[in-house]
């Protein structure tokens, strides 16, 4: 998986973003996050867990928690 970061300006209209690149070919998902409130993107991730477990995926919460740790810690050697 490949991921694709946009800067916006504070007035840009996200929804309309995420709608047209939601149209190109080859686009699974776009995910609006905000640097500026880091806590609601921390909650969606627990309330995503939450609901992983309850369904007994374990495979996918695991794998997600190693895409974010091996994401950060590519993140920190580049700098």
């Amino acid at each position: 998986m490949k991921y694709l970061k946009i800067n916006t300006e504070q007035a840009a209209d996200l929804e309309a973003l995420k709608n047209a690149i939601l149209q190109m070919k080859g686009v699974d998902t776009v995910e609006v996050i905000d640097d500026e409130n880091p806590e609601s993107e921390l909650k969606k991730a627990f309330h995503k867990t939450k609901e992983q477990f309850k369904k007994g995926d374990y495979e996918t919460v695991v794998n997600d928690i190693f895409d974010i740790l091996t994401k950060n810690n590519s993140k920190t050697s580049n700098t």
